[in-house]
């Protein structure tokens, strides 16, 4: 049977066409998935969300390129999102034996006054582009379009500064980051 023949039966409803095209694939999107993420378990996860989502999207198969290439598109895309957002979760991961050794305060209902003056004192010596970018979008709640209009910038250059604004504020009140629980 031809792909459009199974794609055809699938989408007619026939069950036993919808096991033939996840047994043809499912091992060659699996052994995609465990080789780019080298995780056996995510690459389960991977494999299952490929096919949720080739099953919910087949009546967009248009048939112009292989089924095999269709789908193994998708899974392209299910895994590098699945690997974005393990990378995302470990870099906010704190080990255990880091917050075992840190005294954790309760959120103040306000901001400390040395938080404040510190942060004003941090945002007073940013370099200008970083400072104005920062306070133009993050305290007066401008678009970075509205930014790059003003100042004659591009948007992407925009971004990129207050990027750069947030992360020396962050390494400039590390200090602080024991006065908050993560809830």
């Amino acid at each position: 049977m031809t792909a459009t023949d199974l794609v055809g039966r699938v989408l007619a409803g026939d069950p036993a066409a919808e096991r033939e095209l996840y047994d043809r694939h499912v091992d060659r999107v699996y052994r995609l998935s465990f080789r780019l993420t080298g995780d056996g378990e995510l690459a389960t996860d991977c494999t299952q969300e490929t096919f949720i989502r080739v099953f919910g999207r087949l009546e967009t198969f248009r048939g112009e390129a292989a089924l095999s290439t269709w789908i193994t598109s998708i899974a392209y895309s299910v895994i590098y999102n699945a690997l974005r957002k393990v990378k995302r979760s470990r870099e906010t991961e704190v080990d255990l034996e880091v917050v075992d050794q840190t005294a954790i305060r309760a959120p103040a209902s306000r901001a400390e006054p040395d938080l404040k003056a510190s942060l004003a004192r941090e945002i007073d010596s940013l370099p200008d582009g970083y400072r104005t970018v920062f306070v133009m979008h993050d305290v007066e709640g401008y678009t970075h379009e509205e930014i790059a209009t003003s100042l004659g910038i591009q948007a992407g250059t925009s971004k990129a500064q207050l990027s750069r604004a947030r992360a020396k504020l962050r390494r400039a009140l590390a200090a602080f980051a024991g006065e908050w629980v993560t809830r």
